[in-house]
Parts: structure tokens; C-alpha cells; sequence
């Protein structure tokens, strides 16, 4: 049976903070602060820290690239539908006789408030109009 070389001693002076943070880790992990401290070197000189950051930062960034389509597809739904609307009001909507016009420009407020209150409730409970209108829409118009 061979015996293993015999580990050498380092000395080291760690930041106060840096020393709290890696006393915690051994405490949480119940290791030593010696085994924790040589792990960490090892990870740190290890030829393939470089991939596993690189591997790491590219996972985040996939998962952000896929945040940013769901926004774009989001913010695309938000403005079709704006213009949507906007195009049926303006074709269904007469112009007012000015005395009508007068009356219901007063009642304009009362309106918008109760339209900001509808809309506050339906955010709070949901389910968003994103959320109703299916994936398979947006790829059926992929595929046209």
C-alpha cells in the first residue's frame, strides 16, 4: 500500500470579509476551512475553469435571450392590439354634435378612472392576455 505524499503548509492572510464568507461555507458544508480553501485553489487553477465559467455565463445568457423574446413577443401582442382597437374606434365612433361633445368630454374623467380601475384589478388577479393567447398562434404564423 502506498503512502500518499504529505500535504505541504500555506499561510495565508485573508481579507476580514473573505475570511467570514469561507468560515461560513466550511460551517454550512461541515468541512474544514483547510479542505474548503484547498478546493477553491484546485477549482481556481483547474485547466477547465475557464469552460465552466464560460459554460455558466452562456446559460445565463440563454435564459436571458429567451426573457427578451417573450418581451418582444409581449410588447408585439401590447401594440397589434393598441392598433386594433384604435382602428375599430375610429371606425365605429361618429363625431359628437357639440353640445353632445361637451357632455360627454365631462364625463371623460369619471370614464378613465373606472377604466384604470378595471385595468388595476385585472393585473392583480389576472390571468394576462398574454397568458390566454396560445404559443401555437405565434408559430402558425411562423410557418405561413
Amino acid at each position: 500500500m502506498m503512502k500518499a505524499p504529505k500535504k505541504q503548509r500555506l499561510s495565508v492572510y485573508l481579507d476580514p470579509d473573505v475570511m467570514k464568507a469561507l468560515a461560513a461555507h466550511a460551517a454550512r458544508r461541515d468541512q474544514s476551512l483547510s479542505l474548503i480553501a484547498e478546493a477553491g485553489i484546485a477549482s481556481f487553477l483547474s485547466p477547465d475553469a475557464a469552460e465552466r465559467k464560460e459554460a455558466v455565463t452562456t446559460k445565463r445568457l440563454d435564459q436571458v435571450d429567451r426573457r427578451m423574446a417573450r418581451m418582444e413577443r409581449d410588447l408585439g401582442i401590447a401594440v397589434e392590439t393598441l392598433a386594433i382597437f384604435v382602428r375599430f374606434w375610429l371606425a365605429t365612433t361618429p363625431t359628437l354634435p357639440e353640445p353632445v361633445a361637451q357632455a360627454a368630454r365631462a364625463k371623460s374623467g369619471e370614464r378613465y378612472e373606472a377604466f384604470v380601475t378595471a385595468l388595476g384589478r385585472r393585473l392583480a388577479k389576472g390571468p394576462k392576455l398574454r397568458q390566454e393567447i396560445s404559443e401555437d398562434i405565434e408559430r402558425a404564423g411562423q410557418e405561413d
